[in-house]
Parts: structure tokens; C-alpha cells; sequence
């Protein structure tokens, strides 16, 4: 089993929309960025486990767990011309996006701020993608070392 924390805004996608999903489960859609693609459709595996990170709010950071209950596979709203996520050059017989379904495992029992985490960076979460100058990827692995320290701030 791998880890992951997954970025969304919580006014688009968030904790709440996923709690209320059917089953708390969803499909990660939507994501247009080259990197965290390959991560989703080579890495990322069912029964994986991911953090749910709230980001470009009032209080960034870590809000939930979540599972992997589907693993990569061709993300549909690329082919919808009337779906905001739409992309002319995607081909159905070649997709070029692919999603991951989510299944909302627990919520944490506070926030874990990411300038809590960034407190962190020098030591028990050196290294960690998502305290990196410049990263902005929506996906980044987690290191097993690193998930245990985080939850342990819970």
C-alpha cells in the first residue's frame, strides 16, 4: 500500500461533498496536469490510502482520509464538450486524463494546518512533496514515515 494526499478547493470539491456522496465515494475528475496524470493512471492503486487536503482557503491543510476503491482509469469528462473539464485534444481511443475513485474513510478530528506541517519540514517531514518551494501538483506521494508522523498530530 501506497500513500497520497490529494489537494482540492473546498468551495469546488470538498470534505463536505464527499461525505455527502453516495457510499462517501466519488471519482477524482478533472485533473489536467501531466505529472499527477501519471501518478493516477502508473502509481496510484486500489487500497491505497490518501489524504484530503483543503487548499486555497482560509485554513489550508489536512482534513480526512480517504481510500483508493478504483484505480486509474480513463477520466470521461475530458470527452463531454459541455463539461467544464473538456479537452478538445483528448482522445477516447488514446485518453490522455485518467481518474481515481475515492471512498471518504474518517475525518480527522482537527485540521492539521499546512503551517503546522510546515513547523515539520525540517525534521519529522523532511523531504515531504507538498512543503517543497514551487510545488503545486494536486497529487504527491506520501511516505509511510511521514503519514504515521501526520496522523499522530491528530
Amino acid at each position: 500500500m501506497r500513500y497520497w494526499l490529494m489537494k482540492t478547493e473546498p468551495g469546488t470539491f470538498g470534505l463536505e461533498h464527499l461525505a455527502a456522496a453516495p457510499r462517501s465515494t466519488t471519482a477524482w475528475d478533472g485533473v489536467r496536469n501531466f505529472q499527477a496524470r501519471n501518478m493516477l493512471r502508473d502509481e496510484v492503486r486500489r487500497g491505497d490510502q490518501a489524504f484530503l487536503y483543503h487548499s486555497s482557503c482560509a485554513l489550508p491543510g489536512i482534513v480526512a482520509v480517504m481510500q483508493i476503491v478504483k484505480q486509474g482509469y480513463p477520466d470521461p469528462t475530458a470527452f463531454d464538450r459541455k463539461h467544464h473539464h473538456y479537452d478538445r485534444d483528448s482522445d477516447p481511443g488514446n485518453p490522455r486524463w485518467f481518474m481515481v475513485d475515492v471512498q471518504l474513510k474518517r475525518r480527522l478530528a482537527r485540521t492539521i494546518a499546512l503551517e503546522e506541517l510546515r513547523a515539520h519540514a525540517g525534521k519529522e517531514l523532511k523531504g515531504m512533496a507538498l512543503l517543497r518551494p514551487g510545488n503545486r501538483l494536486s497529487i504527491t506521494p506520501v511516505e509511510a514515515a511521514h503519514w504515521k508522523f501526520i496522523l499522530s498530530l491528530e
